[in-house]
């Protein structure tokens, strides 16, 4: 610096001040923000920015001519020459000179101006609607595919999936990955429509959506063996199987069925599980083939006959099937094959058209032609002659009716019908062999019926009300008889205690435990009756005195162990020896006539003894007349002592053996020591 002339540095400091000046004289002649936020789908002609300048200076763009410009300058304003987007154009530059003319002052001026995104555009889906395939073997969670949508207002979108099936669902709602939400089953369900939304973040208040369907098709795999057909179908665990009933067929007894054997339900045949692969069948015998009677076309499952059955019985068989190309998958069945003897005759029904009138659910059809019996269908079979033409196998049916059913042969209406008549088919069918019968039912469908010449609901009323009176009568009746009938149970009494009696008399052997009693006949309510205690009847007394003393007879041993009176006197008089008709009688008082021969009565009899019949057989002829002494004594002292109770002797009695037998009484024979007073007695109650 020190060598430098002071004139240069002078000099030098003016044109520095000078140009400074010029600078600062030129950015004061316009002036304008360097960074505008714009809206995008503006209108044109919208104001962008306002620039500020100076009086005499002149604003312009620089290059000034340029097409894909977008703005125009109206005065010192900036404004949109188009509609700005700002999905093909974030932001825009726009460079402007300012002039002074006066003094050649310029001042160049950029701006940018920067779009502002607006909510304008709608989610898309690249498609609609998409197609899916999935096998109904697919684990869950497995991705069946992504269904994105796109959104050039480049927002977060969310997505929703609406379908009556759950069998998917969506990852998450801002993932639209779609999965396997549960299994799949290609026989329940094979496609499927989902409907996919998608809807962008709500921007100032504004949002869009979009939709789009999705279909889904199931594919079948292959996880079910073959079903034999008809089958029932039943579910187990989410697996489902088809249950066959298996097959039956009929065949003669040494018969040879010529062709395909004919079964029920049907022809013996398999599908394959898998409808959506029907995969081939093969099929054969698993276990046999009846002893070499039959056999089965692999292909066709047709069952043909070798050689007839020479046994009456059912033959079983048991059916294999299974897939060809996966033998894995099989299934079995039985076919029965019943041995029966030839039918002759075809079931015949005894009417070739019947004709009956029902009147209610319930009640039993009534036969036009045969009044008041009930209608009554049979079928009969000529083969079964001995049990009159009635087949056991005939059942009875009606051809596409079910309002009216067969119970035993009868009709009944199960549903209630309007009055009509109607024209059934009946069937009769020979489950034994398949055979049937058919004829015409005229059935007609009415009311209440009041047979001709008989009786309506009211005269039905007043006969049961009649009968209710004479009920009545009848029961008041049986009443009175009932008491009539308990009088007389005393009567009743005696003459089975009497058979009682004769009975053990007329039996031989042992009579053990056998007590003779007057007892129940003292205070019996019919005092009149034969036998009773009443005055009237005159009751047995021993003594005559006020105590009644009963007649015992027991005996420990058989009555034909005592000594016979026809051996003790071998030279005794014929007319003694002769059995006297005697009468029976007791009493205390000695009878000495011919016929009559009194008993005594023991006066002391001890209960607790074990003496249950006390005999002593007459032996002498003097005992006779001190029994006939004591007797007299027994009387007087009667007499006498009447307060004191009736003094009783023991009477010796002998039986015989043929007069017990006979069951009649008890005979009492005169021995060859004996009183000629003494006679036989007959005892007999």
């Amino acid at each position: 610096m020190d060598g430098i002339h002071p004139y240069f540095t002078v000099r030098t400091s003016v044109c520095f001040l000078l140009l400074i000046l010029l600078r600062t004289s030129a950015a004061n002649i316009c002036s304008a923000a360097s960074l505008v936020n714009f809206p995008e789908n503006n209108t044109v002609g919208a104001l962008v920015l306002t620039i500020v300048i100076q009086a005499g200076v002149t604003v312009e763009f620089e290059p000034p001519a340029n097409p894909d410009n977008p703005f125009r300058l109206a005065g010192n304003n900036l404004v949109a020459a188009r509609v700005l987007d700002y999905e093909t154009g974030r932001t825009h530059v726009v460079d402007i000179i300012c002039s002074e003319r006066a003094t050649g002052s310029m001042l160049s001026l950029s701006i940018v101006v920067v779009l502002e995104n607006v909510n304008d555009n709608h989610p898309v889906f690249d498609q609609n609607p998409y197609h899916v395939n999935v096998s109904e073997m697919s684990p869950l969670g497995t991705s069946v595919g992504r269904f994105e949508a796109t959104d050039l207002d480049v927002q977060t979108i969310s997505y929703t999936l609406t379908s009556e099936f759950n069998g998917f669902t969506l990852m998450s709602s801002t993932n639209p990955d779609l999965l396997v939400a549960m299994r799949l089953d290609y026989e329940k369900v094979q496609n499927v429509q989902l409907i996919l939304t998608a809807q962008d973040t709500p921007l100032a208040g504004v949002s869009f959506t979009a939709t789009t369907t999705i279909l889904v098709t199931i594919l079948d795999g292959d996880n079910r063996p073959p079903w034999f057909q008809p089958c029932s179908k039943h579910e187990v665990g989410g697996a489902v199987i088809c249950q066959s009933n298996g097959y039956t067929g009929r065949v003669v007894l040494n018969e040879q069925e010529t062709g395909v054997l004919p079964l029920e339900p049907g022809p013996l045949y398999a599908i394959d599980g898998d409808s959506g692969i029907n995969e081939e069948v093969t099929y054969s015998f698993l276990a046999g083939d009846g002893g070499g009677l039959f056999q089965i076309n692999p292909n066709t499952g047709n069952i043909t006959m070798l050689k007839p059955a020479d046994v009456l019985e059912p033959i079983s068989l048991t059916v294999l099937a299974a897939q060809k190309t996966n033998s894995f998958q099989f299934a079995t069945t039985t076919v029965t094959v019943n041995v029966q003897v030839k039918s002759l005759h075809h079931p015949q029904f005894q009417r070739p058209q019947y004709n009956g009138v029902i009147t209610g659910v319930g009640i039993m059809a009534m036969d036009l032609k045969a009044k008041d019996e009930p209608l009554r269908i049979l079928a009969t079979d000529d083969d079964y002659m001995a049990t009159g033409g009635i087949n056991p196998h005939i059942t009875y049916s009606f051809d596409g009716h079910s309002d009216v059913s067969i119970v035993g042969g009868y009709l009944f209406m199960t549903t209630d019908l309007p009055e009509q008549t109607l024209s059934l088919q009946l069937v009769a069918l020979d489950t034994a062999n398949g055979e049937s019968a058919s004829a015409q039912l005229f059935l007609e469908v009415t009311s209440v019926i009041v047979p001709s010449g008989g009786y309506g609901p009211v005269d039905m009323a007043a006969l049961g009300a009649t009968l209710g009176v004479l009920l009545l009568v009848c029961l008041v009746v049986i009443v009175v008889l009932a008491l009539r009938i308990r009088r007389g149970d005393a009567d009743w009494r005696k003459i089975f205690e009497a058979s009682v009696f004769q009975s053990s008399l007329g039996q031989g052997g042992q009579k053990g435990a056998i007590q003779y009693t007057n007892e129940a006949f003292q205070n019996d309510e019919d005092g009149d009756s034969t036998g009773s205690g009443g005055p009237a009847a005159g009751s047995v007394r021993a003594g005559g005195g006020a105590g009644e003393v009963p007649l015992v007879a027991k005996s420990p041993v058989p009555l034909r162990a005592l000594p016979r009176d026809d051996v003790s006197q071998a030279g005794s008089d014929s007319a003694d020896n002769e059995e006297k008709e005697v009468r029976p009688i007791l009493t205390k008082e000695r009878r000495v006539d011919d016929g009559y021969k009194a008993v005594w009565f023991k006066e002391d009899i001890d209960p607790n003894a074990k003496e249950e019949v006390v005999i002593i057989p007459d032996s002498r002829e003097d005992d006779s007349e001190e029994e006939d002494e004591e007797l007299s004594s027994s009387g007087r002292e009667d007499d006498e002592d009447e307060d004191d109770g009736p003094r009783v002797k023991t009477q010796r009695v002998g039986f015989n053996d043929a007069d017990l037998d006979s069951g009649l009484g008890v005979k009492m024979e005169d021995r060859e020591d004996d009183s000629e007073g003494d006679e036989a007695l007959t005892v007999s109650l």
